[in-house]
């Protein structure tokens, strides 16, 4: 048996999320998917799991609402246990950013630039800035070449770290994140901030990787699911380093000291040596 990851959001106007929601609940459960989906009066985002032929019948049927018609799917292989179950909620963003109102997608945002341009600025060595505007663990596991961290640990510190890219602002700026759904505020919150040139990957690293594995995007894409990272293949550099001996690698885990639980990347001879695996010294010997 063969499973699917189904990735894809949209900012639409939703008048009712409430009825949305039941009608997205009795469509997965039908359809037997587990997955995480988020609805809010701004829009939806949905990631879920199930058989090949049971997430294609669910996506034909779902596209059949005149709101969702032109929704880009996203598509990767699962393993039928990405997800612990279904959890369909409403919110009153479809990303945490708590941006103020004006910086709205369904109004203004980013220039979408598809993965075949963005390449071809690649291979002419075009000038432009790359900004990761993903958190910076998922950072640590993969990346575009050439990239900035920001630093972040939640999307709405984007304000907080905006400074970094001062020298940015009069420059061609690409924003990059997993599918897409993050960089259509933070494009947005950039021009609203006062920069000119402003650009995003459209459908994410997920859709580059697609089209060009193991090129341009080094390392592994980091997934928000039991699958922890994921790839396409193709010829590429491992760019993870273990959080203790800085060995290369693309393995994460929780750190086994239940106060810290910090997601890390950690080699397999780290692994084995300190059992559970701590990210530091500090928090091994305060468990002992």
């Amino acid at each position: 048996m063969k499973y699917q990851v189904l990735l894809f959001y949209k900012y639409v106007t939703i008048t009712n999320p409430e009825e949305l929601k039941e009608k997205s609940l009795e469509m997965c459960k039908r359809h037997n998917l587990t997955g995480r989906v988020i609805l809010s009066e701004e829009g939806i985002n949905f990631t879920l799991e199930g058989l090949v032929e049971d997430t294609e019948a669910f996506v034909t049927e779902f596209l059949k609402d005149e709101r969702f018609s032109d929704t880009h799917i996203k598509r990767s292989e699962g393993f039928g246990k990405s997800f612990p179950g279904l959890s369909i909620k409403v919110r009153k963003e479809i990303v945490g950013t708590r941006f103020p109102k004006e910086v709205d997608p369904r109004i203004k945002t980013g220039n979408h630039l598809k993965p075949e341009e963005l390449k071809k600025w690649y291979e002419d060595k075009k000038d432009f800035v790359i900004v990761d505007m993903r958190n910076t663990y998922e950072y640590a596991a993969g990346h575009f070449r050439g990239s900035e961290d920001l630093g972040m640990k939640a999307s709405r510190e984007l304000r907080e770290v905006l400074h970094k890219l001062e020298d940015a602002k009069d420059k061609t700026v690409v924003t990059v994140c997993t599918g897409g759904i993050k960089c259509e505020k933070m494009s947005a919150f950039l021009m609203h901030n006062g920069f000119k040139d402003v650009h995003q990957l459209s459908g994410g690293i997920h859709s580059y990787m697609e089209k060009y594995p193991g090129e341009d995007f080094l390392g592994t894409l980091y997934t928000y699911d039991d699958r922890l990272v994921m790839d396409f293949g193709g010829d590429r550099e491992i760019v993870g380093t273990c959080k203790r001996c800085e060995d290369k690698t693309e393995k994460f885990q929780n750190c086994a000291n239940s106060e810290c639980n910090m997601l890390f990347l950690i080699c397999d001879d780290c692994m084995s040596e300190e059992g559970p695996g701590f990210c530091s010294e500090t928090c091994e010997h305060s468990t002992a």
